[in-house]
């Protein structure tokens, strides 16, 4: 297997193959992966987690059509041409060209406008907060990788707002930003949040933020995005409102995204060179049992493993005893950790005879526990695995940070595989000279929440805004 450090792209696909989460190459179509079950679990739990954030804020789950005419995504002029070079076009039905060409979606803030404007007739039907979790579809001319760069992005939840104020909008874009950051947090991705400048806003938004994560190789993977979507799909749909005082007025529109990104994130930064490393809150599978057979107490080790693992199902762990026999024990932990299992319990004569287990958490720590403190300590090892993992992550993005004070000083930082960091004003012309210098990377934006007095990179004057470059997926 490649190392994470030598390749990490390579070895990121070997992972998902070897814990056995996501098959990518295999099916005919350029850009298409497909969720394999062990997959399919684990992205259950991190959509679960999603959904539970987003009901408790009052958002409600919606489903759309896939497909979008010519003539809706053509009526906001900004948002078709900025996927205009990305849009997959359906011309026929059965052996009829159809009159209108149809769109498989690349977003859906037209589908979103065109279907509530007929039900947001009245301030009191504001505001509304709604999401999907769909597939959306790019066509990507790029380099593409399994999940973080995909034609057919099938863990897309998008969702939206619809607001009677600006004021009231721009509260529910704090409010995205909350989500996002309790999301992330509960998820062990590390991040940093910027706000994109004029040049590089989602189409038709008037303002973007965006949530990236700094991979291993030094390169930033955009996470998460919330965008100020103002009137303009509003206006184009004419979705008018009435107010209080009976007067007509068009609503304020938000759209924030995530995809399956964020599982390629937690896995990219948790696993390494022997294969995938899954958090116990997120993982298909938590505990393996594994008996060490000796002959003289065959009986007893498998009837004390039973037992145990037993025991820790009732308790409601996910937990299998692997007594195969055509396996050595060796063989077995190293399927096991391949597939990314946090815990591993080993059973054999000492643990036998002093009532015993053996932990080996995937992270490397091990340690004899008895059995009568067995959940106790399951606990215990689940929070150090998880705070390990989160811990190792945050502290080995944020050394990729540099903070640097000269223009010159950017292209060795991104030669070391790090992202620069410095003060930077909010014109325009400074932003951009620093896109024009870079190759191969690009100014990422204006740091969202941290402020630090001091002066722009570009053109020396006093400034209180951060601003990042590093190389992008």
């Amino acid at each position: 297997m490649v190392s994470k450090e030598k390749d990490l792209m390579e070895w990121f696909s070997e992972i998902l193959k070897n814990a056995e989460l996501y098959d990518y190459g295999n099916y005919p179509i350029k850009g298409c992966g497909s969720w394999l079950p062990n997959g399919f679990l684990l992205r259950d739990k991190v959509t679960s987690i999603l959904r539970e954030l987003l009901n408790e804020t009052g958002h409600k789950e919606v489903l759309l059509p896939l497909l979008i005419t010519r003539e809706m995504l053509e009526k906001e002029a900004k948002h078709i041409a900025g996927f205009l070079g990305q849009v997959y076009w359906v011309t026929k039905g059965g052996e009829d060209k159809l009159e209108m060409e149809l769109a498989l979606r690349p977003t859906s803030e037209t589908a979103m406008a065109v279907i509530f404007k007929n039900f947001l007739l009245s301030y009191r039907d504001l505001p509304l907060k709604v999401y999907q979790i769909v597939s959306i579809f790019r066509y990507e001319t790029k380099t593409t990788h399994p999940m973080i760069r995909v034609r057919e992005v099938n863990t897309f939840k998008e969702a939206f707002t619809f607001s009677a104020t600006k004021e009231e909008s721009l509260e529910m874009v704090k409010e995205a930003y909350d989500i996002y950051c309790r999301f992330f947090d509960k998820l062990g991705i590390p991040y940093i949040t910027v706000e994109r400048p004029s040049w590089d806003r989602f189409p038709g938004a008037e303002i973007s933020i965006a949530f990236d994560t700094i991979l291993p190789d030094g390169k930033s993977l955009q996470i998460g995005s919330i965008h100020y979507l103002a009137q303009n799909f509003s206006k184009v749909f004419d979705g008018k409102f009435m107010r209080r005082d009976g007067s007509y007025d068009y609503y304020h529109m938000n759209s924030y995204g995530i995809s399956e990104r964020s599982i390629a994130a937690l896995l990219i930064h948790f696993g390494d060179d022997i294969g995938a490393i899954i958090p116990p809150n997120l993982a298909p599978l938590q505990i393996v049992i594994v008996p060490i057979i000796y002959e003289s107490l065959k009986n007893e080790i498998l009837d004390y493993s039973k037992k145990v693992h037993e025991i820790i199902q009732l308790a409601g762990y996910k937990a299998i005893l692997d007594d195969r026999e055509d396996k050595t024990p060796g063989e077995k932990f190293y399927e096991w950790e391949r597939l990314g299992v946090p815990l591993r319990i080993e059973i054999g004569p000492r643990e036998i005879k002093e009532q015993k287990l053996f932990f080996a958490e995937r992270t490397g720590n091990k340690k004899h526990i008895p059995l009568n403190e067995l959940f106790k300590q399951i606990k215990i090892s689940f929070s150090n695995i998880e705070i390990q993992l989160k811990n190792k992550a945050r502290n080995d993005m944020f050394n990729k940070i540099i903070s640097v004070d000269k223009l010159a000083s950017i292209d060795e930082i991104l030669r070391n595989k790090k992202v620069a960091k410095f003060g930077i004003c909010e014109k325009e012309e400074c932003g951009k000279t620093i896109d024009k210098m870079l190759t191969g990377a690009s100014f990422l934006g204006y740091d969202f929440m941290l402020k630090s007095i001091g002066n722009c990179i570009v053109c020396n004057s006093k400034t209180e805004r951060i601003g990042y470059v590093a190389k992008t997926y």
